[in-house]
């Protein structure tokens, strides 16, 4: 195995398809750069792809963030992202600890329950959730669309951190029973911390799933006072009608995308590990 990592011919071939996948992924983030920084005529004049001219158009930023109401659209965003996010780790953190550490009737088939519900699609379920939420009176508000994320992201968590508490040590519970700690005091004194990797894992695939949905959001929601930047998108490119506004188009892209890339690029290493950390146990 050594001898074949070591092959100058398989390392030139390997760093070249890494350099080649890097290309392809950063080239888009720089074309969108480059096109928020034009106006539509350098947009139709030059090639798409061509540098922008000089000054910079720095102020599509601050054009889309006002006039298109971004800043509010951001906002409610974040909001919704961290509640749904918070709301589904502790309840799928719970949850898994309790089905990969107690036994009890029905459990197994319990647990089946929430994995064959990842193979359900949710546009089944649009019209009765609707129903449902507009019953709870929850339409147009960050409540109503922090539950629905928070339930649609639960399976999959449950799903990662059930293998994840199975591989940590019997041990750890036992000695912590034996000092006199309770069962909640076991829990998130000694298991949730150990479970960090697992949970960061959880926690950025829910951020980025829910700051990017954008079906959900525009049939829980009419009001522009509670848009997502996703719908906010749209939204910008309705009232643009038949003048597409390119610069500040791909300026609006950059905003909604800036944020996950940042959180990616940081917890990189921790993803990596709680995907791995309970595959075997």
């Amino acid at each position: 195995m050594n001898q074949q990592i070591n092959n100058p011919l398989l390392k030139f071939i390997s760093r070249s398809v890494l350099l080649i996948w890097s290309v392809s992924v950063l080239y888009p983030l720089l074309w969108t750069l480059l096109d928020a920084l034009k106006n539509n005529e350098q947009f139709f004049l030059n090639k798409p792809w061509s540098l922008p001219e000089t000054p910079l158009l720095w102020s599509n930023f601050s054009y889309v963030w006002s006039k298109y109401h971004f800043g509010t659209y951001f906002i409610n965003s974040i909001v919704v992202t961290l509640g749904s996010t918070l709301l589904s780790l502790l309840l799928a953190a719970t949850t898994a600890y309790i089905l990969a550490r107690y036994v009890f009737k029905g459990s197994n088939v319990l647990y089946v329950l929430y994995i064959a519900s990842m193979m359900v699609p949710f546009n089944l379920a649009l019209i009765p959730l609707f129903f449902l939420i507009n019953d709870l009176h929850l339409i147009n508000t960050w409540t109503g669309l922090i539950l629905v994320y928070a339930a649609s992201a639960l399976p999959f968590g449950i799903f990662v951190l059930v293998g994840f508490y199975k591989s940590l040590p019997k041990e750890l519970a036992e000695s912590a029973s034996i000092d006199g700690c309770s069962d909640f005091g076991t829990f998130f004194r000694i298991m949730l911390p150990l479970s960090q990797p697992g949970l960061i894992t959880v926690g950025i695939m829910t951020v980025l799933t829910t700051w990017n949905e954008y079906i959900v959001g525009t049939i829980l929601t009419n009001d522009p006072e509670k848009y997502t930047l996703p719908i906010g998108i749209a939204v910008m490119q309705a009232e643009m009608q038949y003048r597409t506004e390119w610069g500040p188009l791909f300026a609006a892209l950059l905003i909604t995308i800036v944020p996950v890339l940042i959180m990616y690029i940081f917890f990189q290493k921790q993803i990596a590990s709680g995907i791995t950390a309970g595959a075997v146990k």
